[in-house]
């Protein structure tokens, strides 16, 4: 009985200490903090596009009108 509890005690602690998926993570973390900064850039950057188009159009229809 003994031994199998050491033997469950060790099990658990070496999948405890494991690190490798710990790079996983922090590459997962890394791009959601980049997805999130791009988001939050798209609605300025759109609205820059939306302004920049509608300046243009108001430019063409003066320059027929």
């Amino acid at each position: 009985m003994k031994n199998k509890m050491w033997m469950m005690y060790l099990t658990v602690k070496d999948v405890l200490s494991n690190e490798d998926g710990q790079d996983l993570i922090e590459y997962a973390l890394v791009v959601a903090l980049i997805a999130f900064a791009a988001t939050a850039g798209m609605n300025t950057l759109a609205g820059n596009i939306n302004t920049a188009f509608q300046n243009i159009g108001t430019k063409l229809t003066n320059a027929i009108g």
